[in-house]
This record gives C-alpha cells, structure tokens and sequence, in this order.
C-alpha cells in the first residue's frame, strides 16, 4: 500500500482548523504545526472569572483557536466583511463557502441565534443611515460568546484526533523546504524538548494568523515571494449606555456603519460591536490597546464598539505596520502603560478627563484598568478629527452616541499582516505552498481566515483526485 500524501499546516486558527477537517476527510496524511499552547492550556485566569482581558497570561495570540480563540465569537456571514472573498471567487461559491464556515462552528456551538437580517427594521435602518450620509451595510451573523468560544474549539480539535490530524502544540516551524520551485516540507522547532524537526510534506498551507504575521513576512522575504503593505486601521472603543444602542443592535447583533468625513474625506467605520459586553486590553510587547467582547452569559449595562479610521501610506513610507505600532508605543506612554479613558465632552473641551469626571457621568466605564487622560496627546489630529465627525454623523442614526458622557478608549489599531501575493487558489509561485488566512494578509477576522482555508483545502483534494 503506498504511503499517505502529506499535507502540512502551520498554524492551528480557523483558517488551519477548517483546512485540515476538510484535508481529514479525503485519506490525507494531516499534521498541524502550532507555536503555541493547546486551548485548554492557554491560561486565561480571568476568563474564569467571566472576562478576559486579552492579557500576556493568555497567549491570546498564539495557541490553537488562534488569535480569535478568546474573541467574541462572532460569525460575519458576508463575502465582503473579514476581507474580501469575491476577489478570489464567485459570489455564488462564496456564499456556498461561508456556509461551510457557519456549518463547521455550529456543528460544536450548539445552539446559536442567527442575528437579525430578516426583519423589516433593516430596510428603516438602511433609509436612517442614507439620509445622514452613512451606509449601512446589514449582514447575516451569529454570535458565539467568548464565554463559550474555547470550549467550542476544544469539541473542533477532539474530533480532528480521531480523524487522525496530528496537532503538534510549543512547535515553531523554522524554514519552508523547497526544492525545483516546489515545497517539500517545514523545518520545525519542538519548544519544549528544544530539538529541530524536518517535516517532510507534499503540500504546506501557511495560517500563521496575526500572531505569525512577522514570521510570514520573513518566510516570503527568503522566499522571495511578493508582498504588499496593507492599509491600517486606527481609532477608539467607544461605550455607552446599551439603551442607545439597543434599537439598531436588535437589528443587527453588530452592525457594520461606513462613513465618509467631509473634512478630510476619509473611511470611517464601525467594528466589533458588543451589546451589553465589557472593553478589554490587549498586550502586545512594546505596548496597550484595547478591545471589546460580549458573552452569551455574563452581561453589563454598556455597549461598546470600535470606530476605526483607515490609514494607507504611500511612497516614500509604505509601512504602515510600524506607524501603527509608533501610534500605539505613545499612547502606552501617555497611559503610563494603560489605555487612555476620556469622555467626549472632554475631548471636545480641549481638557482631559479625570476619575472624578468620569465616576460622576452616567456611563461607568467596563474596563477601569485605564488612566483618564487627553486621546489627543496620543493619536494624530487628524485621526481625532475623523472620530468626532464620524461620532456626530453616526448620532443622527443613533441618537445619544455622541453625547459628553460617552467614552473613548484609546487606542484601538488594527494591524493588518503584509499581503502575500496568492492566486485565486490561496497558492503562493512556488508550487504547492498555500497561505491562507489572517496572517498572510488575505483575510480579516474567523470566518474570512476560515474560507480562505477551505479554498486551499479543497483546491489540494482537487490536484489529489486528479493525480496532480
């Protein structure tokens, strides 16, 4: 009998979880590769006490589940949101794609409310959006719940054993094998026992996700494979009461608002919506910023969102992941080593905030590890600019979201990995290397990452049929 084909995976986030389930199921030979911990060895204390605050003691970056594995859990159901999938499809295999996705995470997730896109309040939603200059973009959605979400992919990666992947966790692969312009396999390095490996492979998919972003980029670097810069997104996570965003949230569990700023006609838009949920922080090496989730059960009295503008850089400065990161090391600073709290009447005041202003407003704020301050001192001007005109521009749809008493927390950047140049079938120019997912730049967020995985998977099953 000849030996298995050998399928590689260097990464355990959704992107590498939903390639190898797909691989398991066509007698491939499936080894995932993970620098970091198994889920349940992740270490996140404070989620056992009901939140997680995406701190050093989790490895929220690294482990398997990938960087989401402590996120909120949310499912968006779109070819255009997470990245854009109708550049490497159809929109009709998209659609077929994302409910594989949906179908894969609901097969563990048990019961899951699909988030309203039926009902007749979007299209009033749409029209509110469309007279104050916004769109409004409704999505199909279903919210998993960080409280949830870890024990959902441990169910994923217990039936991925008894399919036979092998889950090789503390293992960092070193250098990609290529031979004749083809891959042959992964240098590795076992963390724990600190001895290399050579896997050999005829097939490597690379789903680094955003933890491994670096490493991907010095793979292609050596690899010499193309890449580009990608536009950066900087701004605040914004709370308020959930009354004011309760209306539009019943709508649409985390709607998706894009506006144009008139004063510097820049994008603006709405991210990661929590109904009822908690601001978190998010530590990085050199530097803070925050976040936000929501679970299915533990609630609080507020409602957060991120309001993100984007930044693209040109000739002669391109990288726009170290601005971001020196965005972020000067916020950190001027926090002294905490995110910036400030309200927004403060803000347009010209005066930081203080405890005292802050404890007397009616929005307590979820996240107290922050230090009340002026968001001015650290994110540029014209980025502060874009947030207040975006904040008034989005009040005409959700009245009371720009009044003084709401919050901002800063920063909140989203980093976006180099963008490996992949053909419609996530393949790299040399043969039978695939990247897929957060860390090669193709997707943004779980079910993005999770496509692009199958797109691989399944173009491997196709050559594998074919005697490719």
């Amino acid at each position: 009998m000849p030996a298995k084909r050998q399928v590689l995976i260097v990464g355990a986030g959704p992107a590498g979880l939903l390639a190898a389930q797909e691989l398991a199921k066509h007698g491939l030979g499936i080894t995932i590769i993970e620098e970091g911990e198994d889920v349940r060895n992740r270490n996140c204390p404070m989620l056992k006490l009901g939140y997680c605050t995406h701190c050093r003691l989790c490895h929220f970056v690294h482990g398997v589940g990938g960087g989401g594995a402590f996120s909120d859990g949310k499912l968006n159901l779109n070819p255009e949101i997470g990245g854009n999938m109708l550049e490497f499809t159809t929109p009709e295999h998209a659609d077929e794609l994302l409910h594989r996705v949906e179908h894969f995470f609901l097969k563990y997730a048990g019961n899951s409310e699909e988030e309203g896109t039926k009902d007749h309040r979007v299209a009033e939603l749409e029209r509110s959006a469309k007279s104050a200059g916004i769109k409004f973009i409704p999505i199909r959605q279903r919210h998993l719940g960080s409280d949830r979400l870890p024990k959902i992919i441990e169910r994923m990666v217990a039936d991925l054993k008894k399919a036979g992947v092998k889950l090789l966790v503390r293992t960092k692969a070193e250098e990609i094998l290529v031979k004749g312009g083809k891959v042959k396999g992964v240098v590795a390095r076992d963390l724990t026992a600190k001895k290399p490996l050579t896997l050999k492979a005829d097939y490597v998919i690379l789903a680094t996700g955003r933890g491994g972003a670096r490493w991907m980029a010095e793979t292609c670097r050596k690899l010499k494979l193309d890449t580009k810069f990608q536009p950066l997104d900087v701004g605040v996570r914004v709370e308020v009461p959930h009354e004011i965003m309760d209306a539009v949230t019943k709508v649409n569990w985390d709607p998706k608002f894009h506006i144009r700023t008139k004063r510097y006609d820049d994008f603006v838009r709405t991210f990661c919506t929590n109904p009822m949920g908690f601001v978190i922080t998010e530590s990085y090496e050199d530097f803070i910023c925050v976040n936000g989730h929501s679970m299915r059960g533990k609630k609080s009295e507020n409602s957060n969102f991120a309001l993100l503008v984007q930044v693209a850089l040109t000739q002669p400065v391109e990288n726009t992941t170290e601005y971001g990161e020196g965005i972020a090391k000067l916020a950190t600073i001027i926090g002294g080593g905490k995110p910036t709290l400030q309200r927004l009447g403060d803000l347009r005041a010209g005066r930081r905030s203080t405890w005292e202003r802050i404890d007397r407003s009616y929005v307590s704020p979820t996240l107290r590890e922050a230090t009340p301050g002026d968001i001015s001192m650290a994110l540029p001007g014209r980025i502060v600019l874009d947030i207040i005109e975006g904040l008034d521009a989005l009040n005409k749809v959700i009245p009371g979201v720009a009044e003084d008493e709401t919050l901002l927390y800063a920063p909140e950047i989203k980093f976006h990995a180099l963008r490996v140049s992949v053909s419609n079938l996530m393949e790299t120019k040399t043969a039978n290397l695939f990247a897929a997912g957060d860390g090669a730049g193709v997707s943004r967020g779980i079910v993005g990452a999770g496509v692009t995985g199958l797109i691989a998977a399944d173009e491997i099953i196709k050559r594998e049929k074919h005697g490719r």
